[in-house]
């Protein structure tokens, strides 16, 4: 079991008398990820960044180790990056696309990703297709593997959505696409810091993902993972001379590895303060961590269900620690705002994040409440009894 004891004692936002339960948004930071980022612009002020950032260069070089021990990687294979959908672009934008390729994505995509696809697709001559979902609203294996031929290029996963609990079986469907040919790269936005991510299991090309959520790291930060062979062989659409080298007047080599997804050009405070994040993940125990923000979600999820008025909308059959409801007669935003007036944080997700899906759905927008481990089942109870109390 994680010790929630020191996770509390850790993480200085928690024991207020307020309820956080918006870790799938932006979560509170224990005081090691805080200390860190401040502590380094502090040294900035000091001495300057690049002299600052000198002194720091194998802390810089610790964030991918730890990232890469996180993921069941090498260092090489990580790229970092100012956030999760950048990350997730500038992969997906340095695929070659050419008339006729066809790009599928889920039913419970993320806009940023179906726009992505989209706007590629215009200006190349491809087309995106959506993969069905199943009777539980996961991603259809059959149906997906139907669909495979030898003209889809890429196929972009989401391990989970941003509108609710549901985790799709993505290693199956990665098998299916790359059996195929295919280029897959997950969106594990929402995944990591609260579900395993080993990428030898996953089998997938690239794998997105941010830090400001479960990982509990500063905004501003995130990475991509790349397999080795397709590091080394798909150009990024931007370059620099971090990503590459200038060899000659008219000549450049790229970086050999993942970092040529990367510029010279980052905040080093968040970048160290994300490393400190992920290291005290590891030092938790991830699987500690995992099964208690599970626990709280479940917990959540049936006394929710319990209450007259109140709906759960999570899809699946496994499910994360995100925890999507509606209150009848009550909107999703008045339940966010009523709540708030309470000192109890939880977050509303829109149609506009996952058309297709809540379109599907008939729905304008979900309650999205999405608990950490630092969050204790006094402060669950409290919740639950305002969301009651509506």
């Amino acid at each position: 079991m994680v010790d929630e004891q020191r996770v509390r004692a850790d993480t200085p936002g928690v024991g207020t008398g307020a309820v956080f339960l918006d870790s799938a948004g932006s979560s509170l930071p224990p005081r090691v990820v805080t200390e860190t980022v401040i502590g380094h612009l502090r040294r900035e002020a000091e001495i300057g960044g690049y002299r600052a950032a000198n002194e720091r260069l194998d802390d810089l070089a610790g964030v991918k180790e730890a990232i890469a021990a996180l993921l069941n990687t090498t260092p090489d294979t990580i790229a970092l990056s100012d956030s999760a959908t950048r990350s997730w672009s500038d992969f997906f934008y340095a695929v070659p696309l050419r008339p006729g390729d066809r790009i599928l994505i889920s039913g419970a995509d993320y806009a940023s990703n179906a726009i992505a696809a989209l706007q590629r697709a215009r200006s190349s001559g491809a087309r995106v297709e959506q993969i069905p979902d199943d009777e539980a609203g996961r991603l259809d294996l059959e149906a997906l593997a139907a669909m495979m031929d030898d003209r889809v290029r890429l196929v972009s996963l989401l391990h989970v959505p941003t509108n609710g609990g549901l985790v799709n079986p993505v290693a199956e469907a990665a098998r299916i696409a790359r059996a195929a040919g295919a280029l897959v790269v997950l969106d594990a936005c929402q995944s990591a810091g609260q579900l395993p991510l080993d990428v030898a299991e996953l089998g997938v090309d690239a794998l997105s993902a941010t830090g400001r959520k479960w990982l509990r790291g500063p905004r501003g930060t995130g990475f991509l993972y790349l397999r080795p062979e397709l590091a080394a062989s798909l150009e990024p659409g931007r370059l620099d001379l971090h990503s590459a080298s200038w060899t000659g007047p008219d000549e450049y080599r790229m970086a050999p590895d993942a970092s040529r997804f990367e510029f010279w050009e980052h905040d080093v405070a968040a970048r160290l303060g994300l490393g400190a994040a992920v290291r005290y993940l590891l030092d938790l125990g991830p699987d500690q961590v995992y099964a208690a923000i599970a626990e709280r979600a479940d917990y959540l999820r049936g006394a929710l269900g319990e209450l007259p008025g109140v709906r759960v909308r999570d899809l699946g059959i496994e499910h994360s620690g995100i925890v999507s409801f509606t209150v009848a007669g009550v909107t999703p935003v008045e339940v966010r705002d009523r709540l708030r007036e309470k000192d109890i944080t939880v977050t509303v997700s829109h149609a506009s994040s996952t058309l297709l899906d809540m379109s599907a759905r008939g729905l304008d927008a979900v309650v999205r409440a999405s608990p950490h481990c630092f969050v204790d089942h006094a402060e669950l109870d409290r919740f639950l009894a305002a969301v009651g109390g509506l």
